[in-house]
């Protein structure tokens, strides 16, 4: 049997992106299963929501933005600490870099350790690395709720924590006058879930019940096609419970039995291919999410740290 290639460093062709006005003045920019970026206007300036992963990767969605307005950028919010949402804050030039308290915690431990394994993982992302100044450090944290008042009639923006889940920092971006939902990757709309810092537990359960009591009539989650109604909201959050909830199932039998780890990733693979293999990232993510929800069963409740040679570790054994 051949071997497959590491992680996503054989995904190499250009991704078709695809610019969408969720309401007036509500835009996000997806592209065929890489990471969805977004922008919010206010009355006399922006809030972008992700940063992708270099500078001259976000200049390309700003000049896109900049074909509908010019106004310029107050707050950069990052959904989470991984290095795809935030090596390429600086294109922004925002006045403020807004995230989760926990998130600057997670950078200043493995800001770097992340940057260099997600370059290793997914290279195609990285376009002109050369050009990123260094990591990314939120000026502004919050806890638990962060409001951002938009002026006008635009309403505001509710920056809010659900609890633990993709890691241990997310955030999400709602728009309760315009019920949109910015669930970064707490939610994935037809893309299969990256889990490898997670805390599977709460996210499938807690985590997920807090964002589906919003009750968002748009979602755009972490990678995928936005969700466009109540009906794809709900399927895109089942969605994401479900693999969550046959990931543990498959893992957590196969531990609580004496098995290897080995063997909880066949019994993952073989429950979740059928309905997710073909998705954007299953391949790539799959050995990853195992061996931490593996850890996690093992009593680990602070993910470890992933470098660019534990991935290839984990990736040999474990394929």
């Amino acid at each position: 049997m051949a071997t497959k290639p590491f992680a996503s460093s054989a995904d190499l062709a250009p991704k078709d992106e695809k610019f969408v006005e969720l309401a007036d003045g509500v835009y996000t920019l997806t592209a065929e299963g890489d990471p969805n970026v977004g922008a919010i206007e206010g009355e006399d300036f922006l809030v972008c929501v992700e940063a992708r992963a270099t500078p001259k990767a976000a200049r390309r969605w700003l000049d896109i933005l900049r074909s509908r307005t010019d106004k310029p950028v107050r707050y950069l919010v990052l959904s989470h600490y991984h290095a795809v949402r935030t090596l390429g804050a600086s294109a922004f030039d925002a006045a403020e870099i807004v995230a989760h308290e926990n998130t600057r915690t997670l950078i200043a431990e493995r800001g770097r350790a992340d940057w260099l394994s997600e370059y290793g993982r997914m290279p195609r992302l990285f376009e002109e690395p050369s050009g990123i100044p260094g990591l990314t450090w939120p000026t502004l944290t919050f806890s638990d709720r962060l409001t951002i008042p938009l002026g006008g009639d635009r309403g505001e923006v509710e920056l809010r924590f659900s609890g633990r889940g993709h890691t241990a920092g997310d955030i999400v971006v709602w728009l309760p006058h315009q019920r949109i939902l910015f669930a970064g990757d707490l939610v994935e709309s037809q893309a299969a879930l990256y889990t490898g810092d997670a805390f599977h537990n709460e996210w499938a359960t807690t985590t997920l019940d807090r964002v589906a009591a919003l009750g968002a009539e748009q979602l755009v989650g972490g990678r995928g096609a936005p969700a466009r109604d109540r009906a794809e909201v709900d399927a895109a959050i089942a969605q994401s419970r479900h693999f969550l909830d046959e990931l543990r199932r498959t893992v957590g039998t196969v531990h609580v039995s004496g098995g290897t780890v080995k063997a909880a990733f066949e019994a993952a693979y073989a429950a979740l291919a059928p309905r997710y293999g073909r998705w954007p990232i299953f391949e790539h993510c799959l050995p990853f999410d195992v061996q931490r929800y593996w850890d996690e069963c093992d009593g680990v409740d602070w993910p470890r740290i992933w470098t660019a040679e534990r991935d290839r570790e984990v990736w040999a054994a474990l394929q």
